[in-house]
């Protein structure tokens, strides 16, 4: 059995690292001039010139909430009647159209998503092997089918494998535990809670499925108490963590010691609201940059939450590994009357070279809202609060405490800012 869906995964991190940015130029190159919203992002960068971590940091994070802005004012802007589908439809950050998109997708907003006919289009072919499945297996997808991607995920990664697909969907308990026992899967793709529903149904009906031996998870937690309650039925469950525009991102293995990155993108972890990657193991935003040729999303921040784990895997694979999901990015909060986000927050501790880091604390109750940002400082003085003081209110329009503390001690958690207001 080969230990490995491909061996570059073994490839040692220097390597890896050489060989993605070798083709990072080329891939901008191409992005800039079939994706006219990547073009724009890319004003005044060299492509040429971006070859290490260092120089791509030169290139904006570009956000979700960005995408979709960029997509509903291009769908708005219906003057032009000879502008492309990768215009009109993706808002420019498509380099196909119809006929070259096998599918085209809607996650909520609605963000549109082409799929090419690319094999294992959305990457996912990759944790499905670490998950177990090999080619001949039955796989029954319970992911859903329409308008959002997690069904063609799951099952263009299979095909890719060589594997036979059951598009099971969502819903309809009876019906797919019937199905189930008629055709007698080796494994599951879909949420880990509706595979549980179709088990206690089983239970509940005195039937089983010992045929199930492994399932791939994704879209909600997988705590290691949910996985101890599949293998206790014989289910060794493992989950991927993806995104509908960037497909999958990180997967994990048999070492059970966070995901390992997929391998042909290059993640990064900034701080919220900003383009600049954290400190190794800082906990921030996560975010990638893709060398899909077909949708080319550079340095796209996710909204997730995650860190870098620090070493290799046991298991062989020795691409970076993240802790997997950790949380939402957008902390984007409304203090009387007036939203606040993470991003001033970082335009304010940027003004004062004296912090290291920030972190907003709203508090109080409905109608009494307080703000107290709290700032890591080397040396702590009444002048240099008061200066910080003064920036929050002239950058938030709004009045807070400031609160200095030695390096250190905040959180670890990604948070920039904390709401922590009484609401009962």
């Amino acid at each position: 059995m080969t230990t490995y869906y491909e061996e570059r995964e073994a490839a040692g991190v220097a390597e890896r690292e050489a060989e993605l940015f070798s083709r990072l130029p080329d891939a901008l190159q191409r992005a800039r001039q079939k994706a006219p919203a990547i073009a724009r992002q890319l004003e005044g960068i060299d492509p040429d010139a971006v070859r290490d971590r260092a120089s791509l940091e030169a290139i904006p994070v570009l956000r979700k909430s960005e995408l979709l802005e960029a997509q509903h004012a291009a769908r708005k802007d219906d003057a032009d009647a000879r502008r492309s589908v990768q215009e009109r439809v993706f808002g420019g950050f498509s380099s196909i159209g119809w006929g070259e998109a096998a599918r085209v997708f809607a996650s909520p907003g609605p963000i549109y998503e082409p799929e090419s006919r690319r094999k294992d289009y959305w990457g996912f072919a990759r944790s499905l092997h670490a998950a177990g499945f090999r080619s001949g297996d039955l796989v029954y997808n319970c992911f859903s089918y329409h308008f959002t991607p997690a069904g063609s995920m799951m099952e263009t990664a299979a095909h890719a494998l060589g594997c036979t697909v059951f598009p099971g969907g969502v819903g309809q308990t009876e019906q797919q535990l019937q199905a189930m026992l008629d055709l007698q899967p080796a494994g599951y793709t879909g949420t880990p809670g509706f595979l549980r529903i179709i088990l206690e149904k089983a239970q509940d009906q005195g039937l089983t499925l010992p045929c199930l031996k492994r399932a791939l998870f994704s879209g909600e937690a997988f705590p290691p108490s949910l996985r101890e309650w599949f293998l206790e039925r014989g289910i060794d469950g493992y989950q991927a963590y993806g995104t509908a525009d960037l497909g999958m991102i990180a997967y994990e293995t048999p070492a059970r010691e966070g995901m390992v990155v997929n391998e042909d993108i290059i993640l990064e972890i900034v701080r919220p609201g900003t383009s600049q990657p954290v400190p190794p193991g800082e906990v921030g935003e996560v975010v990638v940059t893709t060398l899909n040729p077909d949708y080319p999303l550079v340095r796209f921040g996710t909204g997730d939450l995650s860190a870098i784990l620090p070493g290799e895997s046991p298991c062989g694979r020795r691409n970076l590994r993240i802790r997997g999901w950790l949380g939402r990015a957008d902390q984007t909060t409304k203090v009387r009357g007036l939203f606040v986000h993470p991003a001033q927050v970082a335009q304010v501790a940027a003004r004062h070279p004296e912090v290291t880091r920030a972190r907003l604390v709203v508090s109080g109750a409905v109608g009494r809202d307080a703000m107290t940002l709290q700032i890591e400082v080397e040396a702590a003085s009444g002048q240099l609060a008061e200066q910080v003081a003064n920036t929050v209110r002239e950058v938030t329009k709004l009045r807070a405490e400031v609160e200095c503390v030695p390096p250190g001690t905040l959180p670890n958690d990604g948070k920039v800012i904390d709401d922590v207001r009484d609401y009962t």
